[in-house]
């Protein structure tokens, strides 16, 4: 500090403060972390001084909490304190927030520690002792370069969303209704629910809206409710504590906490359990989580978009979903179309993603020939663009030169009607039946049928478990005990 720091740092004189044209529209919210009391009252009176929204605490595990609950624009961290270091703090922020920046408070002579500061992300370092001056003007060049770091992403992300569109729009009338509706909603802060079949694009669809909307420039967290184990679903979504339960050997911070400031796509929310849907309810009224085993609920500030490939009003009368969750999801909705209701789109769109397959593997370009457009025409394609994509894929990697033929796609299309090998049986002893009640017999029988069940169906969603689950019927968590009990979870 200057020689006379409680003076200067209380000092108001406008003399002091950075030109008009220098300072942010917003004034920073700055978070001191310090552990010696006397530091944290003169940092916290000079950025008063400023007129800077300030906060401080005493150590690095309150500043993390303090950075999930309510972001700062930038923090000054000192390098020195009990418990976790200033560079293990800074290693933590820059997981939990790594566009913050973070200026170090380091003493005179310090440079290995300086260097390593860098090399963890951290902004900017200013070596004890400090003048006034020189560090609000660390922070207002902290805040700038955060600032044009985020017109730049937006900018990226714009362009990237122009893209996006692009994939999605088609010369249907029902996918250029589509790409209508997201440009309509994508700038409100409507939650959205999206509709449609497997493999129609319904992630797809969640990022253009993100990236059509104010959000822009935060993240985009996309999650599958029906991939995660059942009891995992809570911790992954919100976060736990350290020891929240056996086996939470550090804090986890949840998905919802992650897409802080931007957007979090639902993928199957139909897949979740009542309980779990009472508690996303709970979120999307109260804008706020409460990870587990934590003794206070923090802010959000997240858009959230669901999906399910199934339709969720069905779901609410047959009872299998809260009506009262259906509303909140449900403020606008999205329906996308089957291919084999798009016809128009096909043959562009299988070029599209012929030429995509020919990028990936790096393979020279190839075309379509006529036989083998009609052919991809006539394809009732169940499994939509994802099963289109695959087979040019798989189309590209087979063919014997740059002109795919009717031929080809013919091979593909069969390699997928094909049933799947069954499983070897082993021969039957003699006395299977000999010495068995019926109901053993019945038994045996039912878990043998199973088995072959499961089997064939993991075949055909190439080992895709969450895929499976849905065309078995059952939830994630069934089928996963069945594949333990049968020994096929090694498929």
């Amino acid at each position: 500090m200057s020689d006379d720091p409680v003076k200067s740092a209380t000092a108001r004189s406008t003399t002091n403060r950075p030109p008009a044209g220098e300072r942010p529209t917003v004034d920073p919210a700055v978070l001191v972390v310090d552990d010696n009391d006397l530091n944290r009252k003169l940092l916290t009176a000079v950025f008063t001084a400023s007129h800077f929204d300030v906060a401080s605490v005493d150590n690095g595990e309150a500043a993390l909490a303090r950075i999930v609950a309510a972001p700062p624009s930038v923090v000054i961290l000192d390098l020195h304190m009990p418990g976790i270091n200033g560079l293990e703090t800074l290693r933590r922020i820059k997981l939990t927030a790594p566009d913050l920046p973070v200026i170090m408070l380091t003493s005179h002579g310090e440079i290995a520690s300086a260097i390593e500061a860098t090399r963890l992300g951290a902004y900017d370092f200013l070596t004890r002792p400090i003048h006034n001056d020189q560090v609000v003007m660390a922070v207002l060049r902290a805040v700038e370069h955060r600032r044009l770091l985020g017109e730049v992403h937006a900018l990226r992300c714009k362009i990237t969303g122009g893209d996006t569109l692009a994939k999605l729009e088609g010369q249907s009338e029902g996918m250029r209704r589509v790409v209508r509706q997201i440009r309509q909603v994508a700038p409100s802060t409507l939650t959205v629910l999206i509709q449609g079949e497997t493999g129609t694009g319904k992630e797809l669809a969640a990022r253009a809206i993100h990236q059509q909307s104010e959000r822009v420039a935060g993240p985009f967290v996309a999650i599958d409710c029906g991939a995660i184990q059942e009891n995992l679903v809570e911790s992954e979504l919100f976060g736990h504590e350290k020891n929240a339960f056996t086996g939470a050997n550090q804090r986890k911070l949840g998905q919802f906490q992650l897409a802080e400031g931007g957007t979090i796509f639902l993928d199957e929310t139909a897949n979740l359990t009542p309980a779990m849907q009472a508690k996303l309810l709970r979120v999307l009224q109260e804008r706020q989580v409460q990870p587990l085993g934590a003794t206070r609920p923090y802010p959000i500030d997240v858009r959230v978009i669901a999906a399910t490939h199934e339709r969720l009003d069905a779901q609410v009368s047959n009872g299998s979903f809260r009506q009262d969750l259906y509303f909140r999801l449900a403020e606008f909705t999205l329906v996308l179309p089957p291919l084999r209701d798009r016809q128009e789109d096909i043959v562009p769109l299988a070029r599209r993603l012929l030429a995509d397959a020919c990028s990936e593997m790096k393979r020279p370009p190839c075309v379509l020939s006529d036989g083998a457009a009609e052919l991809i025409l006539r394809h009732r394609w169940e499994g939509n663009v994802r099963e289109l994509r695959n087979a040019m894929r798989k189309a590209v990697l087979c063919a014997a030169d740059t002109t795919i033929q009717a031929d080809d796609i013919e091979a593909v299309l069969l390699q997928r009607a094909t049933t799947p090998p069954q499983v070897a049986k082993a021969a039957a002893p003699a006395n299977f039946v000999a010495g068995r009640s019926l109901k053993e017999i019945a038994d045996a029988a039912a878990n043998e049928a199973e088995r072959q069940a499961i089997t064939e169906v993991l075949h055909s969603t190439n080992g895709n478990k969450t895929q499976a689950a849905r065309l078995l019927r059952v939830d994630y968590k069934t089928l996963y005990n069945k594949l333990k009990r049968h020994k096929l979870d090694t498929l």
